[in-house]
């Protein structure tokens, strides 16, 4: 099956305007290998009927089905380290101090574009290594969130290869996780019940959440989105930071070390005015 100029473009638009996700000429074989098999199987005879039935359905569930599809939700553990080290070291200290200062034990984290959920659990045993016995006393789950309903069933079910969990340090593979019957891992329960897996969409006008973050992850998301949508994210997610908090983003992402709205501290990181 092939895709015209005007189909193309048409499905193009319709992903940028809902997701952000900006698709160049150079994706249209990648369009059409992901998309050409669902097409077949739901009686399309072109990509232009797709469209229509896409534009057209209430539901959305067309839509839903097109994000999981053309999404890239490639990770893996400790993507990245020296981001989960700085948390460790540096970030986190610095955040329970500044909280225990103002008398505060809720501790936001938010994992936006959270994939199949390597990034929220490493995070979070991590915390409860800092915190150990005293984990209880804080309110200090993650929320991670995703356009993809099909990587966030993945991450709440928290069962991945061995060789997978293998890129982690010894002493968290032993802690956080049990070996299965047929080989995989699954990441312990007392892990998994400390993160809300949410179906989130990052182009949302205006972000719902009551309470800001003290740290936001969004890594190698907005390498898909151009310059124009790039800003107006980076602006919600400032709106959505405590002063002082910080904001991860993906090393092949920038920011600029003069950005008007946070201070760089290392390469993708960034941290809001105090």
């Amino acid at each position: 099956m092939t895709i015209g100029d005007e189909e193309f473009n048409l499905l193009r638009r319709l992903i940028k305007s809902r997701f952000g996700i900006n698709l160049t000429d150079q994706k249209r074989s990648l369009v059409v290998g992901r998309l050409q098999k669902l097409l077949r199987g739901e009686g399309f005879v072109n990509f232009k009927q797709y469209y229509e039935y896409l534009v057209n359905d209430k539901s959305e569930r067309g839509l839903s089905e097109l994000i999981n599809r053309i999404s890239t939700n490639h990770t893996y553990f400790n993507r990245e380290k020296a981001h989960f080290d700085f948390f460790q070291q540096t970030a986190l200290p610095a955040v329970v101090e500044m909280m225990r200062r103002q008398n505060n034990r809720d501790l936001r984290i938010w994992c936006a574009g959270c994939s199949s959920g390597e990034e929220p659990y490493t995070l979070q045993m991590l915390m409860m290594e800092h915190f150990g016995s005293e984990y209880s006393k804080w309110d200090a789950g993650i929320l991670a969130t995703d356009i993809s309903e099909r990587v966030l069933s993945i991450a709440r079910a928290g069962i991945y290869p061995q060789e997978r969990v293998a890129q982690l340090p010894q002493p968290l593979q032993n802690k956080y996780f049990r070996k299965l019957p047929d080989g995989n891992c699954q990441v312990t329960e007392a892990v998994r019940k400390e993160i809300v897996y949410r179906r989130f969409n990052l182009m949302n006008e205006k972000f719902p959440f009551k309470k800001p973050f003290h740290m936001v992850f969004c890594r190698n998301v907005m390498i898909y989105f151009d310059q124009q949508t790039r800003e107006g994210l980076v602006q919600r997610f400032n709106q959505s930071t405590v002063n002082g908090g910080y904001l991860f983003i993906g090393h092949s992402e920038t920011l600029g070390r003069n950005h008007a709205l946070y201070r760089y501290v290392m390469p993708a990181v960034f941290q809001k005015g105090a």
